[in-house]
């Protein structure tokens, strides 16, 4: 029953993991569609996190602007919300509000 249970934990652990690694993921790649440096947002969120490994694995998975699938100002706030990133989609919606009115938008 033991191990049951710590296989279950474990199974949960590598679930939030990957889950993690997806909101970094839609971070980054948004970042990229608005013309944005993922490094220096992320900077300004957690300044004592130079060099974070995990950003830095999402930008080598994300794609150009033109190969990029749209991603809304309110999907990326929600996902770093949904984890409790508060700092960072501080910075996200500062960056947000300081890019021109009509960016960001799908027509």
């Amino acid at each position: 029953m033991e191990d049951d249970r710590k296989s279950m934990e474990e199974q949960i652990i590598e679930s939030y993991k990957r889950d993690e690694e997806m909101m970094i993921l839609v971070f980054a790649q948004w970042c990229v569609n608005n013309n944005l440096d993922p490094h220096s947002l992320y900077l300004q969120a957690y300044p004592e996190q130079a060099g974070n490994e995990a950003l830095s694995n999402a930008l080598a998975l994300t794609v150009s602007l033109e190969e990029a699938g749209f991603i809304s100002d309110d999907t990326v706030l929600g996902v770093l919300s949904l984890y409790g990133n508060d700092d960072l989609g501080f910075v996200v919606t500062e960056a947000i509000s300081q890019r021109a009115p009509s960016a960001g938008t799908e027509d």
